[in-house]
């Protein structure tokens, strides 16, 4: 479990003793702080229109990942230049046991250059949410945490584990927005097998690695890493990780999955800690 977490467990019952108004300070400030780093991310994005998806490039991809494209764009849609994304759904706070807690969360993304914040509530005792904002700009990932928006229990960034592993997420959550996973978008493709092919991404001096997996009908069932940083106790060790994905549905003319599961693949036990539902999306296409 994180160590933050671990604190945010054991401080939680105190702080819900707090007044109302607190409280509700505490989420005006951090509803500032999080609308001006979105508003940063936006600022960074390439401005005007992007490009536009062309079928006839996807002869030169690994054939599962043509496939892919093929299933989840459309031919001659503009590629997608930022995305909001609402899910919902459940949190492990627990590494010994499951112990799910609900959570909400929009998120942002750009493409060009690939970014995101993540701004969620988690409900971790009653009326009682831990805020958490995870995000990744111009090579740095940031985490930043606090009960109810008022009481800090983290503040990283920078870190180069912590860059490569919010640009590795970022590379598995653009699956919400698939044009960014195009080669316009700066991933580089090499083939696996039949069912499978490596997606590299670069940027600003980060570099990672994912497998993707599809079936047959070209639609991205998994995507796998067998290291990926993960914060222990303070301390980072690399892990096995990967995310499934269920029920496709179109949004925008382009096919998501709707359903995630993600999962720590620990050498001892699996660890799943995030399952969700995407349960809205905005896309800006550019001018």
């Amino acid at each position: 479990m994180p160590t933050w977490l671990k604190i945010t467990l054991g401080v939680v019952g105190i702080v819900a003793a707090g007044t109302a108004a607190a409280l509700w300070a505490g989420s005006a400030r951090w509803q500032r702080a999080t609308g001006q780093a979105v508003d940063s991310l936006l600022q960074a994005t390439l401005q005007g229109g992007i490009g536009a998806v062309d079928f006839a490039t996807f002869d030169q991809l690994p054939p599962p990942v043509a496939a892919y494209f093929r299933f989840a764009l459309t031919d001659g849609q503009p590629l997608v230049k930022s995305a909001r994304i609402v899910s919902a759904g459940q949190f492990n706070a627990g590494e010994s046991a499951e112990s799910w807690a609900p959570f909400e969360a929009v998120q942002v993304f750009t493409s060009q250059p690939p970014g995101f914040i993540w701004n969620a509530a988690i409900r971790m005792a009653p009326l009682m949410d831990v805020r958490v904002r995870d995000g990744y700009e111009g090579g740095r990932g940031s985490m930043f945490g606090a009960i109810a928006g008022i009481m800090p229990v983290i503040d990283q960034s920078g870190a180069p584990e912590l860059n490569a592993g919010a640009l590795i997420r970022y590379l598995a959550e653009a699956v919400w927005l698939p044009t960014a996973l195009l080669p316009a978008n700066g991933v580089v493709w090499t083939p696996i097998n039949e069912r499978a092919a490596l997606a590299t991404l670069s940027d600003s001096g980060v570099t990672v690695s994912l497998e993707f997996h599809f079936d047959d009908a070209g639609r991205l069932t998994r995507i796998y890493t067998p290291a990926r940083p993960r914060e222990v106790n303070g301390a980072y060790e690399m892990a096995a990780w990967e995310a499934r994905f269920e029920r496709y549905e179109a949004h925008d003319g382009m096919q998501i999955p709707v359903e995630a599961i993600v999962e720590w693949q620990l050498p001892d036990k699996t660890l799943p800690y995030w399952k969700g539902r995407i349960v809205e999306t905005e896309y800006d296409f550019g001018p």
